[in-house]
């Protein structure tokens, strides 16, 4: 078991949420969950080797963008996939950020921008700034764009 895992709070939606997640992403499963009373449930579920563990437990706490989960994408076509499927329901923001239909956070970051905002030319890395800052869903060809100009 990983030392740290991430213990989401749900009003009621936890298994619906859980089998959202696990639909979207290709290595994804759920490990258990248990109804421990009358609209009360806890579950743990993994996604891409990350465990998460959850607690249907009434509306006494909300998801804020406070803690958001950042997930590193290869491609143009996987940053579009996650970002229509996560935010189906919910916010599309900036920057990358949306939030699903339960309320959480989740940037969606293709790994082209690490690459690109640690170039050791700060104007370089200022243009992608100043690119993405204009973006909604972060698309990779307007980020290199932005590099390549001076």
């Amino acid at each position: 078991m990983q030392k740290i895992t991430p213990f989401l709070w749900f009003d009621g939606k936890l298994e619906e949420a859980m089998n959202f997640y696990v639909s979207i992403f290709k290595n994804a499963k759920i490990i258990n969950s248990h109804h421990i009373g009358p609209g009360m449930m806890t579950a743990t579920f993994e996604i891409e080797g990350q465990r998460f563990m959850g607690l249907d437990a009434g509306p006494k706490f909300k998801f804020t963008e406070a803690i958001s989960f950042f997930v590193n994408c290869k491609t143009q076509e996987e940053v579009d996939d996650l970002w229509e499927k996560l935010s189906a329901g919910g916010e599309k923001s900036m920057c990358g950020w949306l939030k699903d239909k339960y309320g959480l956070s989740w940037q969606i970051i293709p790994a082209a921008l690490g690459e690109l905002m640690n170039d050791p030319n700060p104007i370089k890395s200022r243009n992608v700034m100043n690119a993405i800052l204009k973006m909604s869903k972060i698309e990779i060809k307007e980020l290199r764009k932005a590099y390549d100009s001076e």
